[in-house]
């Protein structure tokens, strides 16, 4: 059904929403005692202002980051049941084909690409599906690293408890560079943020 005949439906649903904030929570948890984490045993050549990390120290850090670990899960996972059986991946994040990709990828660049709220277009897409796919991989290689033997069948998926770490930090400097490129449109698009607070109405597809 065309959105002329659904006026009222929201841009986001209100699952959507609430998943999205305490992803956005439990990520940013991660993240800051992340980089106090890394403080602490440093393997390249810097350091992460004391300022932004979370916890204090190794132990107050590894708290925070185990905790928000399981709160990010139960949020993927939940994320991924509604997006299946709502047919929210299927109709708003299917993985764009690769003209569509570069063309709204130049059109963004010369800052002529359109957004409308609650349609999704390619650059979005693209980046959506490879953060979500980061942040699988992400979490697998923070298991690996958390329990190296334990789990040693994941670490050695992954090369190994020493590039495991790469890994997992690569993709956590991947996942910041998301998030500051997030927020740079959304600051561009305001309304976007409104409209992932509160029941803002999804915008038609072809304006008339």
């Amino acid at each position: 059904m065309s959105d002329r005949l659904q006026p009222s439906r929201p841009a986001h649903a209100v699952p959507i929403r609430v998943m999205h904030w305490i992803g956005v929570y439990a990520m940013g948890c991660m993240i800051f005692s992340g980089w106090e984490i890394y403080n602490a045993s440093p393997d390249l050549p810097f350091l992460f202002p004391r300022w932004a990390g979370l916890g204090g120290w190794l132990g107050g850090a590894l708290a925070w980051h185990l905790t928000a670990m399981w709160v990010l899960c139960v949020d993927g996972l939940a994320y991924l049941v509604y997006g299946f059986v709502s047919g929210h991946f299927g109709e708003d994040l299917r993985p764009p084909a690769v003209g569509a990709f570069a063309r709204d990828l130049h059109a963004a660049l010369r800052f002529r690409l359109t957004h409308r709220l609650g349609h999704y277009n390619a650059v979005q897409r693209g980046l959506y599906v490879g953060v979500l796919a980061a942040v699988v991989v992400q979490v697998a290689t923070g298991f690996a690293t958390w329990k190296p033997v334990q789990l040693g069948w994941l670490a050695a998926a992954f090369g190994g408890y020493p590039l495991a770490r790469h890994i997992h930090l690569a993709l956590m400097l991947a996942i910041v560079a998301f998030a500051i490129l997030h927020v740079t449109l959304v600051a561009i698009h305001p309304r976007t943020l409104k409209a992932m607070i509160v029941a803002a109405p999804r915008e038609r597809e072809e304006q008339p």
